[in-house]
C-alpha cells in the first residue's frame, strides 16, 4: 500500500501501466484509472481498508499454472470476452474489477426488499460516517462464519467505508452459495456524499 501511494501514485495521471498477472484481459492502465479505480488501493480506500481485505482474501497457495499457460498462449485475451448477463434484480453494473455493484440511489428506494450488510468493524459502524437504517452489522472477518444469519432467496447489499472490503465480502457470499450479491458502490462515502438516509455518525 505504502509503495504504490508512495511511489506509483504519484506520478502523472497519463502515465501508462502494463500489468502482469492480469487474467481478465487487462492490458493497459493508466496511473489516473489506478488511482481512481483500483478495488484494493485507489479511491478512498485507506490503508486499514487495504489490510483488512487483504487479511481476508482467503486465497489458498497459488495453484494457477494450468490456468495461466494458456492465458500466456493467447496473449492474455480472457476465454470470455464480453462480461457476464446482469441479473435481474437490480440495475447492477459489472466492475472493472469483477463483481456487481449498485449506486446508492437505486439502494435506498429499495431498503425494504434487500439485506443491508455492513462489514465495517463495531467501531465503524457506530463512527462518524454512521450507516444505513436496517444495516447488519457482519464484519468481514466473521462473514463466511455468520452468513447463515441471512437469508439466500432476499438479494444482499454489502457495504464499507469505500467500497473494497464490502466488495470482498461479495465474494465471500457467493462462495457460500448466496446468488443475488452486489456491493454498494463507493460504500458509506459515497452514500453521505449522495445525501442518503444515515443512522448515527456525526455531520
Amino acid at each position: 500500500y505504502r509503495s504504490v501511494h508512495g511511489r506509483i501514485f504519484t506520478l502523472p495521471d497519463p502515465c501508462r501501466l502494463y500489468p502482469a498477472h492480469d487474467y481478465r484481459g487487462v492490458t493497459v492502465s493508466t496511473v489516473g484509472e489506478e488511482r481512481r479505480f483500483n478495488p484494493r488501493l485507489g479511491g478512498d480506500l485507506s490503508e486499514n481498508d487495504f489490510v483488512g481485505y487483504m487479511r481476508n482474501l482467503g486465497l489458498p497457495h497459488p495453484k494457477q499454472m494450468a490456468i495461466a499457460v494458456p492465458a500466456n498462449l493467447r496473449c492474455g485475451r480472457p476465454e470470455r470476452e464480453a462480461p457476464p448477463e446482469a441479473p435481474g434484480w437490480g440495475p447492477l453494473a459489472f466492475t472493472f474489477a469483477g463483481f456487481w455493484e449498485l449506486q446508492p440511489e437505486w439502494v435506498e428506494e429499495h431498503l425494504k426488499e434487500l439485506q443491508l450488510v455492513d462489514v465495517r468493524e463495531p467501531a465503524e459502524f457506530d463512527g462518524p460516517l454512521g450507516r444505513i437504517p436496517g444495516a447488519l452489522l457482519l464484519p468481514l472477518g466473521s462473514l463466511a462464519e455468520r452468513a447463515g444469519e441471512l437469508a439466500p432467496e432476499r438479494p444482499v447489499v454489502t457495504v464499507c467505508r469505500a467500497g473494497g472490503r464490502s466488495a470482498q465480502a461479495t465474494v465471500i457470499l457467493q462462495r457460500a452459495g448466496f446468488a443475488k450479491v452486489a456491493n454498494l458502490a463507493g460504500g458509506m462515502l459515497r452514500w453521505r456524499a449522495r445525501g442518503c438516509a444515515v443512522e448515527g455518525g456525526s455531520a
